[in-house]
Order: structure tokens, then sequence, then C-alpha cells
């Protein structure tokens, strides 16, 4: 996200429908392995989400236009497009994350282990 960017960021949570901004967050967000976010990566619509964030924040954030907000994010790196290295742990830890859909992206953040 560049400051040059004027526009609307125009991202959106899936569906043409009535439903409320929160519930579109709740029902478009899940636990899911890595396999299922391996093609979002690969095509560079992954976004790692902090743990010490509220990931429902970050939808909404990014839903209403908030880009100073998911700017913040991004320059504290609390957001991040994910490398290859994150990818080659991610697989080979098995790691699970909860994730929402927000279109274009989909918006992961890593469940805690359970020791």
């Amino acid at each position: 996200m560049s400051d040059e960017q004027s526009g609307p960021m125009e991202y959106g949570m899936l569906g043409e429908d009535a439903m409320s901004q929160d519930e579109k967050v709740a029902k478009y967000t899940g636990d899911v392995d890595w396999s299922y976010l391996r093609p979002h990566f690969k095509s560079g619509a992954m976004i790692y989400v902090d743990p010490s964030l509220d990931l429902k924040e970050v939808a909404k954030a990014f839903t209403n236009d908030q880009k100073e907000k998911v700017a913040t994010w991004m320059k504290q790196a609390d957001l991040v497009k994910p490398s290859s290295l994150h990818a080659d742990w991610w697989e080979y830890d098995k790691t699970r994350f909860t994730a929402v859909v927000v279109n274009p992206f989909v918006l992961a953040q890593p469940l805690q282990k359970e020791d």
C-alpha cells in the first residue's frame, strides 16, 4: 500500500447480501491448514496477521476502507505479505490458521499451539 494511493481500497467481504459486516466477517472466518492457504500465498493474496491483533478488527479495517490503520499495521510489520521462508516453515510445522476472506485477500493468523 503506497502513500500515493488516494482512492478507496475497495476491499470487501464476499457476497452481495443483506448481512452486516460483522455477520460477513463471522461467516467467512474459519480455521484452516496450510494446504488451504498455499494457493493464496502463491498468488500473492495472503496477508499474515500478527497474533497481537484482533483478526476481526483487521478484516473490518479493510472492508471499512481504514487505509491509515492498515498502513500503520503494515509499517509496524503487524501485517505482512509472507515470504517463501514463512511458507516453508508453515509447511514443515503443519501450522494451522484462522483465516478470513476479504476480497481480494485472505487474512491469516496462526493458531496458538497447545502444549
